[in-house]
């Protein structure tokens, strides 16, 4: 689909500002996602950790045992799915053009278990917003949309050789044309949707 439009992805938590591009660079979409709603958003990190004793002294701190938080974990793992199976399907209804590849931050590697990630500090760090990005991913997957991974340090640079004119220009005049908001995050997910539409499909 060398002719397909590409998404970029900004996420923040259990949401995400995504932006459609034309293969072109014409912009097609803008919209904020939520992938869960009435549960908690970091459940690696928040319930996980006081699971294993972490921010034990914290006031915010709760009582919960380490099952429960792996339970916790994989209920918000399939609404998270869910979430982006149908966040997904109504921006491919919604553009007139097909959308044929997306653009997601790179996941760092992490533990193959959610009790591992969850012992990890480190891992339980960065593990909830990995959930949401993997599943979008996995999202996109089944729609047939090749994946993008980009590296926040270098996706601007790697957007303006594709554009091959000033990107900080060009990013602007797409916000100027829609309006606010137009913030860090949508610039990047613009940045990112860069990738995804006029990159290799290789």
């Amino acid at each position: 689909m060398t002719d397909a439009a590409g998404v970029g992805v900004a996420e923040h938590g259990n949401s995400a500002e995504l932006v459609t591009l034309a293969r072109g660079g014409k912009f097609l979409d803008r919209r904020r996602i939520d992938l869960t709603h009435d549960l908690p958003t970091h459940p690696y990190h928040h319930e996980g950790a006081w699971a294993v004793g972490r921010y034990a002294g914290s006031p915010w701190a709760q009582e919960i045992s380490l099952p429960e938080a792996i339970a916790l974990v994989e209920h918000v793992h399939v609404a998270a799915d869910q979430g982006a199976r149908e966040a997904l399907s109504a921006l491919a209804a919604t553009v007139a053009e097909p959308i044929g590849a997306i653009a997601i931050r790179v996941c760092p590697a992490l533990p193959p278990t959610i009790e591992g990630r969850i012992i990890d500090a480190r891992a339980a760090a960065m593990a909830d917003s990995i959930m949401y990005r993997q599943a979008l991913a996995k999202a996109a997957s089944v729609r047939g949309w090749r994946a993008v991974w980009y590296d926040r340090d270098t996706v601007l640079a790697q957007a303006a050789a594709l554009v091959g004119e000033d990107i900080d220009a060009f990013l602007t005049a797409i916000g100027r044309s829609l309006g606010p908001p137009w913030q860090a995050r949508h610039k990047l997910a613009a940045t990112a949707a860069i990738l995804a539409a006029m990159g290799s499909d290789s």
